[in-house]
């Protein structure tokens, strides 16, 4: 349902005028170039209405546009009012905002953003290109969107806690005795942490302000012999090295003049804000991030044991489902993510959810990022699709699975589009690959059976999950976009394996496991390198109604049929005997 936004976008409007602004742009992000951000930075869903994670908005006086990627077309289409005009980026003939501001800004015009919500290297470039056209990019200090919001929500007071050794598998002053390394190896004196998943996870600390994502608002420093956490949070002294001091989050920009002459560093996506505190600084890959894609041991055994318990959760889930729909009971969208999240309430070690259920039936199945709203969203279709992307967070791991179900009868087309995603679906699962190779180079791997009957699906085939942390955790993945290129996935990488289909106004289909690369004995080691494997460790039968074994390969099918030997066999044992029953039902060989 779409929100009038008229009122606002006048008096932005009005404000821009007073700058002296002819453009106005909004990314999704809040200062720490968070995907999920706390409910007072969400700018740009206030300033347009749409609620989707992914988007940027601008402003002028006399367009409003609204940018996002193909998993919101649908979602963005249904929330945005008259004054919008979305635009679907990849598609042809669609420029990239960037592109549209060089077009069409007046020159000599001055198009405004809040320095601290972009990054550095995207700013940069931009301001490089409207010099030549005689344009001023103005990194305000001050977010408009924040002067025009009366009612905006204050700032989380939610505590911060630790994330034990034991769990974690390795201290802080080990992470950071890494950290220094690198600084050295690049003749450097500090390095500035930005992300509020990097500074959870170098300091092993969790929060709670933004939801879904157990992290809290804070920035960090390190150099070669100090280290500083800025957060407005009382945390426990004990718990980190000697040497880090916890100072007052609004000192983090102050701070930045008092660091030692040198080299400094900060990562990629870091704002164009902190590069304008500084006289200088180098933007780099951080090596916080890559070392987060790589679970130790522990993080691993602890993502492998809580999807056991997330498995046996959604295995009680569906049997209860199918039992509601040979009752022919009515309950709505939200009413069964509600019951999902009643079983994973009452396993061991649950925390919340890793983001919202996506409990979707027939038609909204193909509006990729979904979220059900009571009183708005649709009673459950027995005689439809029904696709559930859901995933909750553990103290020791964090899940994301989607089953996509049907209680009835599926038509030959749905099962035939079932049937080809989970032939990409199988095809990443049974990869193997040298050393090296990136998620940008094998994504195709996913897509070729549905690209040979001219389908194809608008989002990524994988994203990377944290421990503990973000359920979307960069800088690893799989999919088309050109930044999978730039880490190679590595043992102890965690990711998601997620092809997709989706009819506009039908129904759509998504088959995600977590799987864990690992090295792989191959019989030869050409070119004197290692080759990679993945291993799955979600646990869930795949809905057997919707597969066409005559689509399937042998080889497929041995993959499926071992799949559900492994699900039975871990979560048998774990689930009330009537779920293991339907269990045995839905995991009989093909």
């Amino acid at each position: 349902m779409a929100i009038d936004t008229t009122d606002r976008v006048a008096r932005l409007r009005a404000l821009m005028q007073k700058e002296n602004l002819h453009m106005y742009v909004v990314p999704s992000e809040d200062a720490h170039a968070s995907e999920y951000t706390a409910e007072r930075d969400l700018r740009r869903q206030y300033i347009s209405g749409f609620d989707g994670s992914a988007g940027l908005a601008l402003i002028t006086q006399h367009q409003c546009l609204l940018w996002t990627d193909g998993r919101y077309f649908n979602q963005a289409a249904q929330q945005l009012d008259s004054n919008w005009t979305l635009m679907k980026q990849g598609f042809a003939g669609v420029p990239t905002w960037q592109e549209f501001v060089l077009g069409n800004v007046q020159r000599n015009g001055r198009v405004g953003i809040d320095a601290t919500v972009i990054p550095l290297l995207e700013a940069t470039s931009l301001q490089r290109q409207l010099a030549k056209l005689g344009v001023e990019l103005v990194g305000g200090k001050i977010n408009l969107i924040d002067q025009i919001w009366p009612d905006r929500p204050p700032p989380p007071a939610e505590p911060v806690y630790n994330h034990s050794h034991a769990t974690a598998g390795r201290n802080s002053a080990d992470k950071l005795a890494d950290l220094r390394e690198f600084l050295r190896s690049q003749d450097a004196v500090a390095f500035i942490v930005t992300s509020v998943d990097e500074v959870c996870w170098l300091f092993n600390l969790r929060g709670s302000d933004v939801p879904f994502n157990p992290v809290f608002f804070s920035y960090a420093i390190a150099t070669l012999d100090t280290s500083v956490i800025y957060a407005d949070k009382l945390i426990d002294r004990g718990h980190l090295p000697e040497e880090t001091e916890v100072k007052p989050y609004g000192r983090f920009f102050p701070s930045l003049h008092d660091l030692p002459a040198g080299k400094i560093l900060m990562s990629n996506r870091a704002s164009w804000a902190i590069a304008n505190a500084l006289k200088q600084v180098e933007a780099v890959k951080s090596p916080i991030a890559e070392a987060k894609s790589v679970k130790n041991d522990t993080e691993l055994t602890g993502m492998r044991q809580c999807h056991i318990r997330d498995g046996a959760a959604l295995a009680e889930f569906f049997f209860d489902m199918t039992r509601l729909a040979r009752d022919g009971a009515q309950l709505d969208e939200v009413d069964a993510a509600d019951l999902l999240e009643g079983k994973r309430r009452a396993k061991d070690k649950f925390v919340g959810l890793s983001f919202p259920t996506i409990s979707s039936t027939g038609p909204n199945g193909a509006i990729i990022h979904y979220r059900p709203v009571k009183g708005e969203c649709a009673i459950v279709d027995w005689d439809a699709i029904y696709l559930c992307d859901s995933g909750a967070q553990y103290r020791d791991g964090t899940t994301d699975i989607t089953r996509t179900w049907h209680f009835g009868r599926p038509s030959d087309f749905e099962r035939k589009a079932f049937t080809l995603v989970l032939k990409g679906h199988i095809a990443i699962a049974q990869l193997v690959f040298p050393r090296g190779t990136t998620g940008y180079t094998v994504d195709s791997l996913a897509r070729q059976f549905l690209w040979k009957e001219g389908l194809d699906y608008f989002h990524g085939t994988s994203h990377g999950v944290g421990h503990f942390l973000n359920v979307h955790e960069p800088p690893v993945g799989i999919g088309t976009r050109i930044s999978f290129n730039d880490v190679a996935l590595s043992p102890g990488n965690v990711i998601s394996n997620e092809p997709g289909f989706y009819l506009d106004g039908e129904f759509g289909i998504r088959i995600e496991n977590i799987i864990t690369c690992r090295l792989k004995r191959t019989e030869h080691r050409f070119g004197d390198r290692d080759y990679l494997a993945f291993d799955t460790i979600s646990l869930h039968p795949l809905c057997r109604t919707m597969i066409d074994v005559n689509l399937l390969s042998a080889d497929e099918i041995r993959w499926v049929n071992a799949y559900h030997v492994q699900v039975l066999e871990t979560l048998g044992p774990v689930v009330p005997k009537e779920v293991a029953n339907w269990l045995t039902d839905e995991c009989a060989p093909l």
